[in-house]
């Protein structure tokens, strides 16, 4: 297996204590990410089969299942597999909670209709992580996927950089240009339906949805 699986803090960040510090999230933050989320999966029907990949601690999950989606959570940290589970419980909420790698899934081709890959594509260092990730996401996915990313058109991305010439610390969030985005959707087959954002050249986060394309070959 490529060393580039094991390079990127990213892919082992959630301990225990990060992935619950990771929950406090203030309350109009969230709103207005899942307020994100909801605006994407209005493009996709309803009752779709929804894989919500990496799950966190299920707060988008919740949301697509809310709205009617049949939905499945996975996520590579046993921190955010154990929160996810336990608010799925608490909400009386009864879906699959698997471990799973985005670079190596060990679902079938089309095990999903969709696929939400919410806050996670930003910790990817490299085009190939990126496209790995991204032509496992469209393997399992039978015809949407949902994918957030961040903006380096943004006044956040814009600082980051900044700090960086100035001599600060590295930032280890990628922001990603939607082109380069298209183009690992565009070699699975996969075009791009409409890009989202809280609001545009403020805000770094981005998602993006995208639909395999009929006319494409498998």
């Amino acid at each position: 297996m490529s060393t580039l699986l094991h390079t990127y803090r990213g892919r082992f960040k959630y301990d225990e204590a990060t992935a619950h510090a990771y929950q406090n999230k203030s309350s109009s933050r969230h709103r207005a990410e899942m307020k994100l989320v909801e605006r994407a999966l209005r493009q996709i029907p309803h009752g779709h089969r929804l894989l919500d990949l990496p799950c966190g601690g299920g707060r988008a999950t919740l949301h697509a299942a809310a709205l009617g989606f049949n939905v499945s959570a996975a996520d590579y940290s046993d921190a955010m597999l154990e929160i996810a589970r336990r608010r799925l419980r608490e909400q009386g909420l009864e879906c699959p909670v698997e471990k799973q790698d985005i670079e190596n899934l060990e679902y079938a081709d089309d095990s999903f209709d969709s696929v939400l890959c919410f806050r996670l594509f930003h910790h990817f260092p490299t085009p190939e992580v990126r496209e790995r990730a991204v032509a496992e996401l469209c393997r399992v996915s039978r015809q949407y996927v949902l994918l957030s990313y961040f903006s380096p058109l943004s006044i956040t991305s814009i600082k980051r950089r900044l700090r960086v010439s100035l001599g600060g610390r590295q930032s280890e969030k990628h922001a990603t240009p939607l082109r380069e985005v298209r183009s690992y959707f565009e070699r699975q087959g996969f075009r791009l339906v409409r890009d989202f954002a809280v609001l545009p050249l403020l805000h770094t986060l981005h998602l993006a949805v995208f639909e395999r394309n009929p006319a494409a070959a498998r």
